[in-house]
């Protein structure tokens, strides 16, 4: 429940994936707690009884998902939206149809534009032998309005060191972290986001923030810049948040006023929370599966398109590649250009 006066508009349970408003299409929020790894960097623990290729039960706190010997998600296509995967903790190798690849994480946020059409594997090598592997991620599903949907892919890294990070002390000297991905906050501007995507684009007003508010402090989010932009909170971790005055409990999302600024206060043990928002798109999705198109003609001819070409074909030799465990973090674009940290 939520008062007259509270910016809070609605508060929802966080399910799988989580609910998202336009121009957002999907979140899911990865977290598992990996072994130590084995030579082959999967993970050093019995795999019997497991349904390897399809594992998602999470048995003893960590799923192999649709990898069989490393745990990810081995070659799958995607046509007419983005991927923006954040990496809290852990590592991810990347590798796609265009010819790029990566190892990233530990902090850094990877933006692929699918666009007209793109396969990609994402793996997760357990690079420890002598300790626990633990994965938190975020990936967002951001759509492309109508004229994107048909431009080529386009990989771009946003390397933790890079990405700004406010730190904002509250009148009892409380702390909050504010990372920002997406959308700047007051001087904070993070590279800008690929060519094609409906971010870089200023009317959209999109922005993607994690706030970590510590025991106890107050932070007041401002509002956004369009009157028509569109923002939900997602309380993820931690106590339950004050926002506005109204208790959301972790595990809860909520839809807030964008026009407004709304006083945020941490709970006793500290608050996570990722905020997305947007102006809509507003056009019709009609999406399968790993495709969004604005018909079923286009869902289609993207089935079509993908049987016929293959987004291109696959370079790689098996179809969920890892870099050798001693690779640092990297990214190899199709160029051949290759980016460090």
């Amino acid at each position: 429940m939520t008062s007259v006066d509270s910016p809070v508009l609605q508060v929802f349970p966080l399910g799988s994936p989580w609910q998202t408003i336009d121009p957002f299409l999907f979140v899911a929020h990865h977290v598992d707690a990996y072994p130590a790894g084995n030579p082959d960097l999967g993970p050093d623990a019995p795999l019997t009884g497991r349904p390897l290729g399809q594992d998602f039960g999470n048995p003893e706190g960590w799923n192999m998902y649709h990898g069989t010997t490393v745990p990810g998600f081995p070659q799958h296509p995607h046509r007419g939206f983005e991927t923006v995967t954040f990496v809290r903790t852990g590592i991810i190798d990347h590798s796609d149809s265009v010819g790029a690849t990566a190892r990233f994480g530990e902090g850094d946020t990877q933006w692929l534009t699918a666009g007209n059409g793109v396969v990609h594997s994402e793996m997760f090598p357990l690079l420890h032998r002598d300790r626990p592997n633990p994965l938190e991620l975020f990936q967002i599903w951001l759509n492309l309005p109508r004229e994107s949907k048909t431009a080529e892919p386009h990989f771009a890294m946003l390397w933790n060191e890079v990405t700004p990070t406010v730190v904002a002390t509250d009148a009892s000297g409380r702390s909050t972290h504010v990372r920002v991905l997406a959308g700047a906050l007051g001087d904070a501007t993070p590279p800008p986001p690929p060519p094609a995507s409906w971010a870089s684009r200023p009317e959209s007003d999109v922005a993607i923030w994690n706030i970590d508010l510590s025991a106890g402090s107050e932070w007041t989010l401002p509002p956004a810049a369009g009157p028509d932009t569109r923002r939900v909170l997602y309380v993820y971790s931690g106590s339950p948040v004050a926002i506005g005055g109204t208790a959301v409990e972790s595990g809860h999302g909520a839809l807030v006023d964008a026009t407004a600024p709304v006083v945020l206060r941490g709970g006793p043990d500290g608050t996570q929370i990722l905020m997305m928002q947007g102006h809509p798109i507003g056009e019709p999705v009609v999406s399968y599966g790993p495709f969004v198109l604005n018909d079923e003609d286009g869902v289609r001819k993207a089935f079509d398109d993908y049987r016929r070409t293959g987004f291109g074909g696959w370079p790689w030799e098996s179809d969920g590649p890892v870099h050798p465990a001693e690779s640092g973090r990297f990214a190899r674009y199709p160029d051949g250009r290759v980016e460090t940290p």
